[in-house]
């Protein structure tokens, strides 16, 4: 059910990338372009952080979703998808958490 949000979620970005820019917030994002993606990304990573140390756990969830979002957006902007991120995630399970950043640094 989890990940059925996740490709919902994706098929509603697709949509709306090319709806008009007044009329749909992920549209307008597009059309801004990469740089107003990440800042956005940016932005909500320090309201993730803030609400972290805040300790309220329903104000984490919501940050937490506004920054999935947005790093969804910037996904289907590289023509990705939480897939691709669901895979590599899948990909690591069972690595230890070193092992796999030194298979990176050995790149």
């Amino acid at each position: 059910m989890n990940q059925d949000i996740l490709q919902k979620l994706t098929g509603t970005i697709e949509a709306r990338k090319l709806a008009s820019p007044e009329s749909s917030y992920v549209a307008k994002l597009f059309s801004k372009g990469e740089d107003a993606i990440l800042k956005k990304i940016g932005e909500e990573a320090t309201e993730v952080i803030l609400a972290g140390k805040e300790g309220d756990k329903s104000h984490i969830v919501y940050e937490t979703a506004d920054l999935w979002f947005h790093c969804m957006v910037m996904l289907s902007h590289h023509g990705l998808s939480s897939d691709d991120v669901l895979a590599e995630l899948a990909r690591r399970e069972g690595l230890s958490g070193i092992v796999e950043k030194n298979s990176r640094n050995e790149k």
